[in-house]
């Protein structure tokens, strides 16, 4: 069950909308749960969809559409990599591979110390600035050459030293 505080964020979003329309406030709903808890559970998109009154599929097809929702706990800095085709075709592939082989992980797994996890986009929209990735959903890393990857991993590192 969700906290009376997440509850009245939820009425706070939902108050945007008609009332026929509720749904509309889905993502800010969902977001709301992430920065609570840290990762959309499916019970939470069961708890958001009934408050929302829409079928519990609705709200994880949401959930699964967008990497900013987190299905499952992440470390503290969540890594996405574009590796659409335009990023590929401008070694996006092979900063994802750096960045496995250095953190020691694969594509979708997190470091044993819970610091990094791993994960791929579909496109961030910055072609032109590959290869990209996008830090805890807010920063963007353009032109991360394995140098740069390195560098930002070792400046992460060092952040929590």
């Amino acid at each position: 069950m969700f906290s009376e505080q997440t509850k009245a964020l939820f009425d706070r979003e939902t108050a945007k909308y008609p009332a026929d329309q509720r749904q509309s406030a889905v993502m800010a709903c969902l977001t709301v749960v992430q920065q609570e808890q840290g990762f959309v559970s499916a019970e939470s998109e069961k708890q958001v969809a009934a408050y929302l009154g829409m079928p519990p599929i609705a709200v994880h097809e949401v959930t699964s559409f967008y990497n900013m929702y987190n299905q499952q706990p992440v470390g503290k800095y969540k890594l996405n990599v574009c590796t659409n085709l335009p990023c590929q075709l401008r070694d996006g592939a092979k900063a994802l591979q750096h960045l496995e082989h250095k953190l020691g992980i694969v594509m979708g797994e997190t470091t044993p110390d819970g610091l990094f996890t791993l994960q791929q986009s579909e496109c961030l929209g910055a072609c032109a600035d590959s290869p990209v990735l996008l830090v805890n959903d807010i920063n963007m890393c353009s032109f991360m050459s394995n140098q740069k990857l390195d560098q930002l991993i070792d400046g992460l590192k060092s952040a929590e030293a």
